[in-house]
């Protein structure tokens, strides 16, 4: 049996755990609405099937990377851990300079419940817009999830484990807050959320591309604090020179 590190694993279970209760957050503001418009026994079934069938792609898919060389798949892996976290940076620093308008929950979930309101209830049986809206947003939003959790779990020394760990604790603190409030989840920051999972996910993805290249990091592992300060200071100087060239637009 594999021994995990959990200091070395702690890192990437903070950052699966902090990227996956985004897009639960995002998938629960749409949950809520079917459930409220349609009924709670299909927004249910619809989440429950989507959620079985990505806990089957990961048991599917996070084992097979095994089996390849460890620099290819850091390497690989790296890359679209970069890409996907320079993604979320770049949407998180113009909504801090006030470029593009801060992610609205409740507007969310206003646009929703409008538009399924439209559609006729079931009189018998599942309601097939409830099962197909939850399972269509759960998918969505959950893919993202996958695809973090099995790209930490790739990089080696037994990291599957944490990173799954870290996805189902931000699934099950978002059930919670989903049972408690019984509407979206708005007062959270999110967009404070993306801008930290973008730099953690850019600083791993920088780190597995060097090590895959077959780089020696200083440190070793706390080069990854080194990462994690220059996107920061790079993500910094972004938002104010964005904010200098909107005031001066």
């Amino acid at each position: 049996m594999l021994a995990i590190d959990w200091s070395h694993a702690g890192p990437t279970m903070l950052a699966a755990f902090l990227a996956s209760l985004v897009e639960f957050i995002e998938a629960l503001t749409v949950v809520l609405a079917v459930g409220a418009v349609r009924g709670w026994k299909g927004a249910l079934g619809g989440t429950g099937l989507a959620l079985i069938l990505l806990l089957v792609i990961v048991l599917a898919l996070g084992p097979a990377l095994t089996h390849i060389p460890l620099d290819w798949v850091q390497l690989g892996v790296g890359t679209l851990l970069l890409l996907f976290g320079l993604r979320w940076l770049r949407k998180a620093i113009l909504r801090s300079a006030g470029v593009l308008a801060l992610h609205d929950e409740d507007k969310l979930y206003r646009e929703e419940v409008a538009s399924l309101s439209r559609f006729a209830r079931a009189t018998k049986g599942w309601d097939r817009v409830a099962v197909a809206s939850a399972f269509k947003i759960t998918m969505v939003e959950g893919i993202e999830v996958v695809f973090i959790v099995i790209a930490m779990g790739a990089a080696g020394g037994g990291l599957l484990l944490p990173a799954s760990i870290g996805a189902i604790a931000a699934l099950l603190l978002v059930v919670a807050l989903g049972l408690v409030l019984h509407k979206p989840v708005s007062t959270i920051p999110e967009n404070t959320l993306k801008f930290t999972v973008g730099l953690l996910l850019s600083s791993f993805g920088s780190f597995w591309i060097g090590e895959g290249a077959g780089i020696d990091w200083p440190g070793a592992d706390w080069s990854l604090l080194g990462l994690l300060l220059a996107f920061l200071i790079a993500a910094m100087a972004a938002v104010s020179r964005c904010k200098t060239l909107r005031r001066t637009a």
